[in-house]
């Protein structure tokens, strides 16, 4: 049955017409919500208030950039959206789950199996392999329904990151690149839900960092994994489906 568009319409073969809006196409549910959230230190000259009534919504499959200048707090955001801190008020819901209701075994848990982490540094171990680094999450306590399938997509992940001649190299046998490549497949490997990326491309040249940024959207789309990535580089930013800055502990559109 082929499909058609014209005119608003869509023609279902043979000559039936539906209306674009009689279509039930359910818009994608929001995956990760913080409402006025807040986070401040303490220094020796008082309290800092880094983030100042944040709020957000990310849908399911989302690509989305947050910029701003240094010390404005980017990391920060990504380390309480990753759970990796907690804020002093406010709420984070991922899939309409209120993680300050967890403990932090629960915390744990939500680390290794729902969100993935990239960092500037690739943070490999390098007495492993590739392959052995990318099953690492898979250790301490990844979705046992697929830990025993994890070998097999370890491999098809690291095919098609162009990383499947690599699989038995270790750290120190690679590029930078593809010590980054390997760290998104580490991150990927338990099929999370939600990719955090900070500065991914921070320490690449730039034919690698252009590389790596399409590479990111392709296994967006391809993995259906949310992708947040934080960055200073404006033209990684504007390849993510929104972006919005983070200056002086408030997020706001990006202009």
């Amino acid at each position: 049955m082929e499909l058609q568009r014209s005119d608003g319409e869509v023609n279902f073969e043979p000559n039936v017409k539906i209306k674009n809006t009689d279509l039930n196409m359910a818009a994608p549910e929001t995956l990760l919500k913080l409402s006025d959230v807040t986070l401040r230190y303490d220094s020796g000259a008082g309290p800092v208030e880094v983030l100042k009534g944040v709020s957000l919504e990310v849908k399911g499959g989302e690509s989305l950039a947050i910029i701003g200048p240094s010390g404005s707090g980017k990391s920060t955001l990504l380390n309480v959206i990753g759970t990796l801190d907690r804020p002093a008020s406010g709420l984070v819901a991922l899939a309409g789950e209120d993680l300050s209701q967890l403990n932090d075994v629960q915390l744990a848990s939500v680390r290794n199996n729902r969100i993935g982490f990239i960092f500037q540094a690739h943070y490999l171990l390098p007495q492993c392999t590739v392959l052995e680094n990318v099953l690492v999450p898979t250790l301490p306590g990844g979705k046992s329904d697929s830990r025993e399938k994890a070998p097999e997509r370890a491999q098809r992940l690291l095919k098609r990151v162009g990383l499947g001649d690599r699989t038995h190299h270790r750290p120190g046998q690679l590029s930078g690149g593809e010590r980054q490549r390997t760290a998104v497949v580490r991150a990927l490997i338990n099929q999370p839900q939600l990719l955090l990326a900070d500065e991914p491309t921070g320490s690449l040249d730039r034919a690698s960092a252009q590389e790596l940024a399409t590479l990111l959207l392709e296994l967006n789309r391809e993995e259906g994994v949310t992708l947040i990535v934080v960055t200073h580089a404006l033209d990684l930013a504007h390849k993510m489906g929104r972006v919005l800055e983070l200056n002086d502990g408030r997020l706001t559109q990006a202009t």
